[in-house]
């Protein structure tokens, strides 16, 4: 576990350009050669740490924790490989729940840890994120008993999980609120369980979650009224996924763009041309950048804009994905091309949750 202080990560002095430059030369040597192998199934613990060690996973917990620099972290890595950026998504946001979390005792023992990538880790808020708007009920119940909570039920799926990992998990309590805290992999019980094969993402660490019994801590207690705080953290948690929706659209363009030389003369009668999904892509990204400035703005205002960018990044990931297979025409669609890959790695930022048609839901929602 790291010997920093959540207090000296947060005062250190990381220079975010060079960390982002070293975030994107790891992209483009290391993870590019794992990328197949990724998709395929193999979780890269390896690459995780380097990353981590780059600085990716504590980028922000700066003045003010904007998440500009946590986001394009994420895009640069997922401009290689959206698996990778997906689990960078899910150790960030492990990192964001501890930030906000007034556990102090909580946030002494793994903030620091998990900011460094000695404890790696997953989210597990599917399920919740989706009972908060009636779509499911918690599936996991808690009991408070002294000291903690007795915690049992069964999450189908959590991502970036391994057997010493962690992840923050919401249950309900009878008679209170439902409550918010972390979860060790490595306890006895706790069972991890293989997922039966996806389209894509096989390599993301995903399990299902069986939890019997389950003694947690209040030292590892995120927020004893988990609904309150996920309203704090809850914009922070959906604009870090643009980092996925970003780095997956500018190499869709960069595909397009490749093929001009050979293809061009006939992919001029296509619909979507990479110089105007190049423009779309900026339009996203000024927006979640601007956004991004102000994670804890609590206004009507602004959390509509943050569900319509979140929105806008998924059903844009598609498009672009698409247009860059049509573009690439056959070539892309060998398994040798990493433009199929993308293609279903589109797929996976348009439904993982928040999906396209919760988002519609929490608009249509949200008065006018």
């Amino acid at each position: 576990m790291s010997a920093l202080s959540p207090h000296e990560l947060s005062a250190s002095d990381l220079d975010s350009a060079a960390a982002l430059a070293e975030i994107g030369k790891i992209a483009v040597t290391d993870l590019s050669a794992w990328a197949r192998a990724i998709d395929e199934g193999t979780y890269p613990a390896t690459l995780l740490h380097r990353f981590a060690d780059a600085g990716a996973f504590r980028l922000h917990l700066g003045e003010g924790h904007r998440l500009g620099s946590a986001i394009e972290g994420m895009s640069r890595i997922s401009e290689v490989c959206t698996s990778t950026g997906f689990m960078a998504w899910c150790q960030n946001t492990l990192v964001w729940y501890l930030i906000n979390s007034e556990n102090a005792a909580a946030k002494a023992k793994y903030l620091a840890a998990a900011a460094t990538g000695h404890v790696l880790g997953g989210t597990a808020l599917s399920n919740p994120m989706k009972s908060f708007f009636g779509i499911e009920t918690l599936k996991l119940k808690g009991t408070r008993v002294d000291g903690g909570y007795k915690v049992k039920g069964i999450l189908p799926w959590v991502s970036n999980l391994g057997p010493d990992h962690f992840f923050g998990a919401i249950f309900a309590v009878d008679g209170a609120e439902p409550v918010m805290a972390l979860i060790d992999c490595a306890d006895p019980a706790v069972t991890l369980k293989p997922c039966e094969p996806f389209l894509s993402m096989d390599g993301t660490g995903t399990y299902g979650v069986q939890v019997r019994d389950l003694f947690v801590p209040d030292d590892m207690v995120l927020a004893h009224e988990a609904m309150a705080f996920v309203k704090k953290m809850r914009a922070g948690f959906i604009l870090l996924q643009a980092g996925m929706a970003i780095g997956l659209m500018r190499d869709a363009v960069a595909m397009m763009r490749e093929v001009e030389g050979p293809l061009g003369h006939v992919n001029r009668f296509l619909e979507t041309q990479p110089d105007a999904l190049a423009e779309t892509l900026a339009g996203i990204e000024a927006e979640v950048n601007a956004l991004a400035e102000t994670p804890y703005d609590t206004s009507p205002e602004y959390w509509r804009r943050v569900v319509a960018a979140r929105l806008l990044a998924g059903e844009k990931s598609v498009e672009a994905a698409h247009n860059a297979m049509l573009h690439c025409g056959a070539r892309g669609y060998v398994r040798a091309h990493r433009c199929q890959r993308r293609l279903r790695e589109a797929y996976f930022v348009a439904i993982v949750t928040p999906a396209t048609k919760q988002l519609r839901l929490m608009l249509d929602q949200m008065p006018a």
